[in-house]
């Protein structure tokens, strides 16, 4: 074990290390194990492959118009899976060993991830409803844009940033799915609980590893919790945009699409906070110098101050027409 005050961020990454490793098989799957996109969608090799498709056509056309929106907006998401793996490795303090368990846990979690646009994707080529072209360029443009997350290359930061977004599209998956099934499509929705449920072990992990900081550092990871708070957590695709339209004004469309059918709401984003205080026990943390504990006094504060604020937001109405959707 090692103290709060010998310890660099540096250090307590590197301390993690056997516990990384320990909790590898909790946290992912082994391929064997893995569902794939085919196991979900129709197979070109069998004779029913067309039959399949109309029948997946013939649902798809009764889904809403915002249900389609968020779901492509998840789609570009997911499929900006590059950016967010050249991320985790700029964290600083990472160790680099190709054979450590952080560059191992990277590696496969890339490789769940990477599954999920795979699947969303080949769903909504078949659906009919999309101007693929459109929704293809939006993906190039959130690639090649990037994305300002505010955590500064900051182990502490960023991993209380990936708890908190893995959470968010666990419960955004999950909101679609049963959305999905509501509407009469039982196979999108079998495929978002898929993703969802991915999702769902991912922001596990990541809770975990913040948990395991505040037993190693409780006065930094407090402050670092505070400071992600104070700035706001935004979501990776924040500068999601269509062609023709400028940077991140998509992106605002696309959330408001979330509100109006409750797939994501500033509801949930106080929930997801309230989870956080509960999963890292911060009401009973010790080890917290002055600061420290002003940090925490901000953090446990903030639910209710977000609650009030969501309590008199109205739902947004329909007013934009997105390009992706023919």
């Amino acid at each position: 074990m090692i103290t709060a005050a010998l310890a660099s961020r540096g250090e307590v990454i590197k301390w993690m290390e056997d516990f990384v490793a320990e909790k590898m098989s909790e946290f992912l799957k082994s391929v064997e194990d893995s569902w794939q996109p085919a196991d979900l969608l129709p197979d070109a090799t069998l004779d029913s492959f067309f039959d399949e498709i109309k029948d997946l056509r013939e649902r798809a056309r009764d889904l809403s118009y915002d249900l389609m929106a968020v779901l492509v907006g998840d789609t570009i998401t997911e499929e900006a899976l590059p950016t967010y793996e050249s991320w985790l490795m700029t964290i600083d303090g990472l160790p680099q060993d190709p054979n450590g368990p952080w560059m191992k846990w990277n590696r496969a979690w890339t490789a769940e991830e990477n599954r999920h646009g795979d699947a969303l994707n080949r769903y909504l080529y078949l659906s009919g409803r999309i101007n693929m072209r459109e929704m293809e360029a939006s993906t190039q443009y959130l690639i090649a844009d990037g994305f300002d997350l505010q955590t500064d290359s900051d182990p502490y930061r960023s991993f209380v940033y990936t708890s908190f977004q893995e959470t968010a599209t666990n419960i955004s998956h999950r909101r679609v799915a049963q959305i999905a099934k509501k509407q009469g499509d039982n196979q999108l929705a079998k495929l978002c609980g898929h993703v969802a449920a991915d999702e769902a072990r991912h922001a596990k992990a990541y809770k975990a590893f913040v948990g395991k900081i505040f037993e190693a550092d409780p006065n930094e990871m407090m402050l670092a919790f505070e400071d992600m708070m104070r700035k706001k957590i935004v979501m990776p695709a924040h500068y999601m945009r269509e062609l023709g339209v400028d940077l991140g004004k998509t992106f605002g469309h696309f959330t408001d699409a979330a509100q109006r059918i409750g797939v994501y709401t500033s509801a949930d984003y106080t929930d997801i906070l309230d989870g956080l205080i509960a999963e890292w026990k911060i009401e009973t943390l010790t080890g917290l110098n002055e600061a420290g504990e002003r940090a925490r006094d901000y953090v446990m504060a903030l639910p209710a101050r977000l609650k009030r604020v969501a309590d008199r937001m109205k739902a947004p109405s329909l007013e934009y027409k997105f390009r992706w959707i023919a």
